[in-house]
């Protein structure tokens, strides 16, 4: 039995923003412990990408375009992700970033002036591009009467950062969007569908390389200051937000839902003194 807890073999998933840097190591790396992965992604190029090296690793995958915000697009792609696969046993909401006109870096730009189509954007992009896909696949789980969905929240969510306002906004929605819907699909559909998130710490991304390094690549000083507050000292790798992922997803966390989960070096338990 212990051999079996923390299997995903055979499981079927849906991973948006999958061809991203954190969703791109969850693909490749569910893929390699047997899953049949569905990479969704607004950009066909990268998923494409991602697809061929979980398929020269010898896994199953298959690319689908889409924009997390067009819940038509979204429909069209659960149909091609069921169609390829059977059915979704697991969606992973991992579409998400923030954009540089909606962050404040005093004296350039400030928080009054911060443009609201920016703001907009940051909040559609990670709240709402999570609610949508969840209503389209979290359905299908309801008609099966089990399933899983995982959320990818932020360490913003626990603790607001300075300078990015939309950001932390839009992962604390998240957060709760997951405690709200976990309580929802157990008290309405089935007990056997769970809804957690995860809350990674610092992992250099594309949406936050800006912030964090200069163009020679040492840090800056919020940089320096984020690793100063991480007790064990550097920025965390793709690769080590998967074994808090494959509990979640497996019978490991089977009476677990409504939890987000920090994966964070302690940056949430240190305070700074």
């Amino acid at each position: 039995m212990s051999d079996k807890l923390f299997d995903v073999s055979g499981k079927c998933i849906a991973i948006t923003g999958g061809a991203g840097v954190l969703g791109g190591e969850m693909a490749r790396q569910l893929a390699a412990r047997g899953a049949k992965v569905c990479v969704v992604d607004y950009d066909a190029l990268r998923a494409e990408k991602v697809c061929k090296e979980i398929e020269k690793a010898g896994g199953f995958a298959i690319p689908v375009q889409c924009d997390v915000l067009e819940k038509d697009l979204i429909q069209e792609a659960f149909a091609c992700a069921v169609g390829s696969m059977g059915q979704i046993d697991v969606l992973i909401n991992a579409a998400g970033g923030n954009r540089k006109e909606a962050t404040c870096v005093p004296p350039e730009s400030l928080f009054f002036d911060l443009p609201a189509e920016a703001i907009q954007w940051v909040m559609n992009l990670n709240c709402l591009g999570t609610i949508l896909p969840s209503q389209v696949f979290g359905r299908h789980m309801a008609e099966r009467g089990e399933g899983v969905i995982i959320n990818v929240s932020s360490m913003n969510a626990f603790r607001p950062l300075t300078r990015i306002a939309a950001y932390s906004a839009a992962k604390a929605a998240v957060s709760n969007f997951t405690q709200w819907l976990s309580t929802y699909m157990c008290q309405n559909h089935s007990t056997n569908i769970r809804v957690n998130a995860i809350a990674p710490g610092f992992f250099l991304t594309d949406q936050n390389r800006f912030l964090l390094t200069n163009e020679d690549g040492t840090p800056t000083a919020r940089g320096k200051q984020i690793i100063d507050h991480t007790p064990m000292g550097r920025y965390g790798s793709p690769e080590e937000l998967i074994g808090t992922l494959v509990w979640l997803i497996s019978d490991a966390s089977k009476f677990v839902t409504g939890i987000v989960v920090p994966v964070d070096g302690g940056f949430s338990a240190y305070s700074g003194v």
